[in-house]
């Protein structure tokens, strides 16, 4: 009793807009894996070959940015903690429809350094299973396959370490200045270009599916993108489709990313606040950084596109 008090203690935190972390309140038999098309790192896995083992499942997306910041630490424990009972399993469970390719799944993991087995989700079954809403999320499951613990966002990361080094018996750590990002007060939540999702859209012209030309705004308000010129919405992007398509965006945050996508090597003429940036060239489709600064605070973007053919799925702040 006095070991799984420590480990709700070690668990539980406050809830926050970017991380959110739970003990379970009665432990239960931790779902299989379901409808998993590939593996990378890894034969097949199953929750039922793992008894045993102490288990974190990973599920992650490789666009989204909070996956991206947190996915050193869940390496970080694969590493320590591999050879002393822990199995890692990063499931990766898509968001946009590029993420359904295997290859650029596997180009992902190796430019991000993954090593430890990750499970491709595609048809988001395993998601399912694991009654999952969050990207990045993380399960924590002990030796007799019992799920103990989750943890949403980023942050927490000594918490999880010092429950995981509980379930293997290790000595607990003191505690650290493991550190997460947090936005600023006032920034820009991430804006879904697409009409499945969309928010933030700010043109005087409808944001529903199909093909127009868009008029550049007077003003546009915070947190609110516009098209200009001719553009094609679908459910999950917009669409450059002709000569002179701009986009626009008045956002608050140090940092811009997109989520975009292109057939041919795009480039892209970025400008912030009136000044040139260093071009971005799309090519393939990931997260591309527009803007990297320690300046949080208002900004507007004009971003020049290539005569026809980027997506642009969805802008994330940092």
């Amino acid at each position: 009793m006095k070991k799984l008090m420590l480990f709700a203690g070690l668990l539980l935190g406050t809830l926050s807009v970017s991380s959110v972390v739970v003990a379970a309140p009665t432990p239960a038999q931790a779902p299989e894996f379901a409808g998993i098309d590939h593996w990378f790192n890894s034969q097949p896995l199953s929750m039922a070959g793992l008894r045993g083992k102490v288990v974190l499942i990973d599920f992650w997306a490789y666009s989204c940015i909070n996956c991206l910041r947190a996915m050193p630490h869940v390496e970080h424990l694969y590493q320590t903690y591999k050879d002393k009972g822990l199995v890692v399993v990063g499931v990766h469970s898509p968001e946009f429809d590029f993420e359904h390719d295997p290859a650029n799944v596997q180009a992902a993991i190796e430019r991000i350094g993954v090593t430890y087995p990750v499970a491709m989700d595609s048809g988001l079954d395993t998601w399912n299973a694991w009654h999952n809403q969050y990207w990045p999320a993380e399960y924590l499951v002990d030796a007799n396959g019992q799920l103990i613990g989750s943890h949403y966002g980023e942050g927490g990361y000594d918490k999880m370490e010092n429950a995981i080094r509980l379930l293997l018996g290790l000595d607990l750590l003191a505690p650290g200045q493991a550190g997460s990002f947090q936005p600023g007060p006032g920034d820009t939540p991430e804006l879904h270009l697409g009409s499945a999702d969309q928010r933030g859209f700010g043109s005087v012209e409808s944001g529903s599916d199909g093909r127009r030309h868009f008029s550049a705004p007077a003003q546009l308000a915070l947190h609110r993108f516009a098209l200009v010129g001719p553009w094609e919405i679908t459910r999950q992007y917009a669409r450059s489709t002709g000569a002179q398509s701009e986009l626009r965006l008045h956002f608050k945050a140090a940092k811009l990313y997109v989520v975009a996508s292109a057939d041919q090597p795009a480039a892209l003429e970025v400008i912030v606040d009136g000044k040139p940036q260093p071009p971005v060239t799309v090519q393939g489709s990931r997260l591309y950084t527009l803007f990297d600064s320690h300046d949080d605070r208002e900004h507007t973007l004009l971003l020049r596109m290539p005569p026809a053919g980027l997506r642009v799925y969805s802008f994330t702040f940092g």
